[in-house]
């Protein structure tokens, strides 16, 4: 198996934050009180994920395609978030970040990809980025006060259940959008990209996840409508985002809150509208077939807008169980430009408290997740085209990509936490010649 010694630097970090973090944690906590809304915070997080596939049958490869043999990689991080409050309801966040490590084959291979920890770009060394500067606006319409717990990129106050939520700068899309309660962070919950954001929401992000753009949050009651505009990458799935909107998205999202036996859920409906410079599949095959060349997307981007839409479910069913589902669809026409390679998904799954085991502060998650991909799609795939993440270099039987994942995490010295985490993949890349696929993954986190 392949290993990165070089990730020590970012290990050594975690262990630091596991001795630093209760005083940083009692320093930050005396920036406000259970009266007063908090000045100011300061928190920290750090992960290291350790994953390797197991060898699985592969009669071919092509530049795309996840690495048949056995083969292990690691990744980490470490992030700051540090707060202040401006004037009341006026909060700036900015969140630096050390990151270091790879994804299996470099994040190639599988469609829905199995390490949210993983980016699109990798290094053995520690590099540094800024991954959040952002501002965030509340403003009271009314209605009963509620508290705001402190957390990561949040202070500690209180609003009203009725207000306006106004957030500019630079931060990720599924800080706001797409979230869920149960299957939405690498680092504690799933880790597969189609469960942690259903996996045909193609935001518009960076090749690290994050853009620059505006969203403002409307609740009313048990509704809240959402809309952002964000700046594209300035070539699909890139490490430099557009400047000037000149290739955007556009997202609407309204979520309803409810009780369901006495149970609280939401149901969310997210649509996404890109418009930037993107290849269709179809011209891209009728231009290899007619020229002789090899199929590239590339020769054919133009532009043009690629939209979806999806649902987002989570339901408590008990105290210490709660369920989710996703379900997606995306243009299949043209290909996406940020997220991954998937035009149709469905995903279900359920987290489960470890109080019936005298374990409450563990936590059990299982979930599967079906993605497909169009007509279309499927014809630029088998004539040798690449996509964000897979392309086998041919796709003589074409099947629906299945995933089944199952983690345990273990609460275990203070903030750090254990993860053990098992992904079995059918059909990878969408391809029936490949696989099926068994991975495995350790996972420490510790956060104040």
């Amino acid at each position: 198996m392949t290993r990165h010694p070089r990730l020590w630097p970012a290990v050594t970090a975690l262990v630091i934050m596991l001795i630093a973090s209760p005083a940083l944690a009692q320093s930050a906590d005396k920036a406000g009180d259970d009266e007063a809304p908090q000045s100011w915070a300061v928190h920290g997080q750090a992960t290291f994920v350790d994953q390797a596939n197991a060898a699985f049958r592969s009669p071919y490869r092509g530049a795309n395609s996840l690495d048949p043999a056995a083969r292990g990689r690691e990744t980490a991080d470490v992030t700051l978030y540090a707060g202040a409050r401006l004037w009341p309801g006026m909060e700036v966040w900015i969140n630096p970040e050390i990151d270091q490590g790879f994804g299996l084959s470099d994040t190639l291979g599988v469609a829905g990809f199995p390490s949210g920890e993983a980016y699109k770009v990798g290094m053995a060394r520690p590099y540094f980025r800024l991954q959040r500067l952002f501002v965030r606006q509340t403003i009271d319409l009314g209605g009963d006060s509620e508290k705001t717990e402190a957390d990561l990129n949040q202070l500690g106050g209180s609003h009203t259940a009725d207000r306006l939520v106004l957030t500019v700068g630079k931060f990720g899309v599924p800080d706001i959008f797409d979230t869920n309660a149960y299957a939405h962070d690498p680092r504690g919950d799933f880790l597969n990209w189609a469960l942690i954001d259903v996996g045909t929401f193609d935001y518009a992000a960076d090749a690290w996840g994050y853009t620059v753009g505006g969203a403002a949050e409307w609740y009313v009651g048990r509704w809240t409508l959402r809309g952002g505009v964000f700046n594209l990458s300035k070539v699909p799935n890139s490490e430099h985002l557009e400047y000037d909107f000149s290739q955007f998205q556009g997202i609407a999202e309204i979520e309803e809150r409810h009780r369901w036996g006495g149970r609280p859920g939401k149901l969310k409906l997210t649509g996404f509208l890109s418009r930037g410079r993107m290849g269709a599949f179809d011209d891209a095959v009728a231009l290899a077939q007619a020229s002789g060349q090899p199929v590239d997307i590339v020769a054919v981007r133009r532009y043009r807008s690629r939209s979806g839409v999806s649902l987002n479910l989570e339901q408590e069913v008990a105290d210490d169980l709660g369920v989710f589902a996703r379900a997606g669809v995306a243009g299949g026409d043209v290909e996406p430009y940020e997220f991954a390679d998937i035009d149709r998904t469905v995903s279900a799954g359920l987290s489960l408290k470890g109080a019936r085991w005298g374990r409450k502060d563990d936590t059990f998650g299982l979930a599967a997740v079906v993605n497909d991909i169009s007509s279309a799609h499927q014809r630029f795939l088998a004539a040798g085209g690449t996509g964000i993440l897979v392309g086998d270099g041919r796709l003589p039987h074409a099947g629906a990509e299945q995933i089944l994942e199952a983690y345990y995490d273990l609460k275990a010295i203070g903030p750090a936490h254990v993860s053990f985490d098992y992904q079995a993949v059918n059909h990878p890349a969408y391809n029936r010649d490949r696989g099926p696929l068994s991975i495995a993954a350790v996972r420490l986190h510790a956060q104040f």
